[in-house]
């Protein structure tokens, strides 16, 4: 399921703006395309969230939107008028945006026995084999939008989603106690509430929007800025390639064996001071070399923050709101990236790369957080 569904991501994602470019849309038309399929996602992604755990149907849902998403697709093809293409746009955003936040509690509820110390399966692998996916997709589709263009890659999207729904009905749904509608409603708003009250879920959600957020202005003006100190377009992306290389080698083997050793606590008190020293670098210097040693950081500062905040919300989130809480995650951490990006450019404009120092604040502020979390176990769940 991660595989089939980061490869669709993969194939399309880096290739989108130049599809709608060859569509003859303006700049600033591609802009405001892709910053409102962002807010719609932001909103898109906690609604189906809720609803699929008010249906206690995250299997259900997320395979309602792979398939729906996979029949938008077609539709970026066959029309090239601008407010027709920002429909579409918006519509395939909100139907792309719940699928990570529900494969991601699928596969942790799966990952999880009933004795959380004990695991089926690492949800590192899983999630280490989506970000690989995504890599393998982006690469291999490449060679053919050379030979026949940008739309290659919508068509390699929707066969892609289209299979990714097909594999998620195999995937089994969390078993939940069954409840009748009003018994199941109360509790939902019950534990609900609890969660949202709950101190130790409120710092999880705001580090990781910090350490997460905080990667705004590399994912912003990193290019721009080593194109601006001399280094070549293929030297950047290999350096980025680097970094998505750390990410998997983290996600799969590192990450979980540093999770085991230390604990989420110090493992995400290792990804927020990573983050902190690599953006604090990045100010300071652009030569190739130093970031090729920086660039594999992001394994840390991006693959270790987010296990250790799975690791976590497994182990305080009630079953039932899988789907929400990983909506929440997902939301403060988008909408801290918005406005961090944002941001990025006046700061970008005024000082060029030496505004990475406030993106290595904005991690440091993380850490004195990190140190309130105390023990985490289940006494800590709603």
């Amino acid at each position: 399921m991660f595989t089939t569904l980061y490869a669709a991501f993969g194939v399309a994602s880096p290739f989108l703006p130049t599809f709608l470019a060859s569509r003859g849309l303006a700049p600033e038309q591609i802009g405001l395309i892709l910053s409102l399929s962002t807010l719609i996602r932001l909103i898109s992604g906690p609604l189906a969230g809720h609803i699929a755990d008010h249906l206690h149907a995250l299997r259900f849902v997320l395979t309602a939107c792979t398939l729906f998403a996979a029949a938008v697709v077609p539709m970026f093809l066959s029309v090239e008028n601008f407010s027709t293409l920002l429909i579409v746009a918006l519509f395939h955003a909100a139907m792309l945006a719940p699928t990570t936040i529900l494969a991601d509690a699928l596969a942790l509820r799966g990952a999880v026995r009933d004795d959380v110390d004990q695991a089926r399966f690492e949800y590192g692998w899983v999630r280490g084999a989506g970000s690989a996916a995504f890599i393998v997709g982006a690469l291999a589709v490449g060679h053919a939008v050379d030979a026949v263009g940008a739309a290659a890659t919508l068509l390699c999207q929707a066969v892609l989603l289209a299979i990714a729904s097909a594999v998620t009905l195999l995937v089994p749904e969390p078993d939940i106690a069954p409840a009748s509608a009003a018994e199941s409603s109360a509790r939902s708003g019950r534990e609900l509430r609890e969660m949202l009250q709950n101190r130790v879920f409120f710092c999880v959600i705001l580090i990781s929007a910090l350490v997460l957020g905080s990667h705004a202005m590399h994912d912003s003006f990193a290019i721009i800025a080593w194109k601006a100190a001399g280094i070549s377009s293929s030297t950047g992306s290999l350096l980025w390639s680097e970094s998505v290389a750390a990410e998997v080698v983290v996600f799969c083997w590192v990450g979980p064996r540093l999770l085991r050793y230390f604990g989420p606590k110090i493992s995400m008190a290792a990804a927020a001071a990573a983050a902190a020293i690599r953006w604090a670098v990045m100010a300071q210097t652009s030569n190739a070399v130093a970031l090729a040693f920086l660039e594999p950081l992001h394994g840390l500062t991006f693959a270790l923050l987010h296990l250790s905040c799975m690791h976590v919300l497994v182990r305080i989130v009630p079953a039932g709101l899988a789907a929400t809480a990983q909506a929440v995650y997902a939301l403060a951490s988008g909408t801290m990236t918005a406005m961090l990006m944002l941001l990025s450019g006046s700061l970008y404009a005024a000082f060029g790369a030496g505004g990475f120092f406030v993106m290595a604040g904005v991690a440091a502020v993380s850490l004195p957080l990190v140190l309130t979390l105390g023990r985490i176990d289940d006494s800590n769940r709603s």
